[in-house]
């Protein structure tokens, strides 16, 4: 899923654990299961915000030429004003849009 279009909130939003937690029976493991789909989030929010970055960047190791790129603090603002990627990845949790498997209960079922 793209996390620019996502309806994710920009605030923190209480959630029922219980009701997160009916897919997997177990809280823990609804918790890991976001967690690691945030760090997905997360690293591919970096990579995208980098490439763009990166395109600005100056090579330049004179300090007196210091200058505003416009262009480069729009990116920025527009970056910090997405949701957080916990955010994001708890509501695609929600909406089903998260696949997981775990592979030891796989291994005790057979």
């Amino acid at each position: 899923m793209d996390y620019r279009k996502s309806n994710a909130p920009s605030n923190t939003v209480t959630r029922d654990m219980m009701k997160l937690s009916a897919d997997t029976g177990n809280v823990y493991e609804t918790v890991m299961i976001i967690g690691k789909r945030a760090n997905q989030i997360s690293v591919e929010m970096k990579q995208d915000l980098e490439k763009k970055l990166q395109e600005f960047a100056s090579y330049n190791d004179n300090l007196e030429e210091v200058f505003e790129n416009r262009e480069q603090i729009e990116i920025s603002r527009y970056y910090e004003k997405l949701p957080k990627s916990t955010l994001i990845a708890a509501q695609e949790y929600e909406e089903g849009k998260v696949y997981y498997k775990n592979p030891a209960k796989e291994k005790n079922n057979f």
